[in-house]
């Protein structure tokens, strides 16, 4: 078995693709808003994050209930400097719910929520963990 990615069910595709897009700066497989699915990757990473149209999924399963409310995910993303980029995601239009402080020792993190109400957490690691 291999993990392929995980899966963000969303109600408004177009304003979750814009989020990952054009605030978080995540760069999509190909390039179109309207769904049902994308990819968006970071510069340079291995991971994405996958964006499904929730109404299209339900059709498929048959049994996919209503958008469920609140946070629901958390998607962690590691930068190099924490500070600068809270400061271009503000510039672009991102809204923090928490920002950049220590997380313990070894970390400095920010989060912000997406359209659906998922939240991003933004790492700087500032203590090697150790070995």
């Amino acid at each position: 078995m291999e993990l392929t990615q995980i899966r963000l069910l969303v109600t408004d595709f177009t304003a979750c693709y814009r989020f990952y897009r054009d605030v978080l700066g995540l760069t999509p497989q190909f390039d179109d808003e309207r769904g049902p699915y994308a990819k968006l990757s970071p510069d340079g990473g291995s991971a994405a994050i996958a964006l499904h149209d929730r109404a299209q999924m339900a059709a498929l399963v048959g049994s996919l209930a209503e958008a469920p409310e609140g946070h629901r995910a958390l998607i962690a993303l590691r930068v190099d400097d924490l500070d600068a980029t809270h400061a271009l995601l503000t510039a672009r239009g991102g809204v923090f719910l928490r920002d950049p402080a220590p997380l313990g020792d070894r970390i400095k993190v920010a989060h912000l929520a997406d359209p659906e109400g998922n939240l991003v957490e933004l790492q700087e690691w500032v203590r090697a963990h150790p070995a």
